[in-house]
């Protein structure tokens, strides 16, 4: 435990010791201002039938940067250190290949998390501008959240797994985007093929957009949660199994 809480402490202070993690930062904050912007464009035309929180995240602002932020969180964890060759180093150090890939994998989701935390301060802004408070309950916003980090759980260890399998950053995202926009347009199959395909259940099942509109309204359902955690693990197990081959072919 004290090896790992190390390798995760050195893994999570990188991302504010070096500008990239600020950059990171900054462009959510900006990206998420925009969807908010938007959200509040729309309650100027009328009343709104779904809360602001969902509005905003449904704007085409927040699916544009959203799934970016993983292949820039993840890219670099492995690929960087491979091309250094410092992961060499560290894979022959008296540590085990499961606490190098989950110090690595927790530390990019606390990264992750904190990216979602100034939503809470951009709603009481709204307050603040409005005077008063936003159309969203407190349910729908732990709902919200919940969604956020069990897609980011799963997402992210997409990206680990690129991470591995090459030593270039840029390989790594583009695998690790190109994985992610193809789950995104899953989700529109059962749309464009009609109701009556019989395959529609199973690409309703990993319909992304469908799961952040459910928990944004409040409506908790334990089918997601059990397919992103048995997702993220599969998807760790698999990122195990790579490094742990490049561990013992060096």
């Amino acid at each position: 435990m004290r090896v790992f809480s190390i390798l995760f402490r050195k893994e999570f202070k990188n991302y504010f010791l070096t500008p990239f993690g600020w950059v990171v930062l900054a462009l959510v904050l900006f990206m998420q201002g925009l969807s908010m912007s938007g959200a509040m464009e729309q309650m100027k035309d009328g009343p709104m039938v779904e809360n602001f929180l969902l509005v905003s995240l449904r704007t085409p602002h927040f699916w544009f940067y959203f799934l970016f932020i993983f292949p820039l969180l993840t890219m670099r964890l492995f690929a960087e250190e491979a091309k250094t060759g410092t992961l060499e180093t560290l894979m022959t150090a008296p540590v085990t290949t499961a606490q190098v890939v989950f110090s690595k994998y927790l530390a990019a989701l606390a990264f992750y998390a904190l990216l979602w935390l100034p939503i809470l301060l951009q709603l009481k802004i709204f307050g603040w501008v409005t005077g008063s408070a936003a159309p969203v309950e407190m349910g729908q916003i732990l709902g919200t959240y919940a969604i956020l980090l069990l897609m980011g759980s799963f997402f992210l260890a997409i990206g680990c797994l690129a991470s591995t399998l090459t030593s270039s950053q840029i390989v790594a995202g583009i695998i690790t985007i190109a994985f992610l926009v193809i789950l995104f347009f899953l989700g529109f199959v059962p749309y464009y093929l009609g109701e009556g395909f019989k395959a529609s259940p199973i690409f309703q099942y990993v319909s992304i957009q469908d799961h952040l509109v459910n928990f944004a309204k409040g409506l908790v359902d334990t089918r997601p949660i059990v397919y992103y955690l048995s997702m993220s693990a599969f998807f760790l197990f698999l990122t195990h199994i790579t490094l742990d081959f490049r561990r013992w072919k060096s």
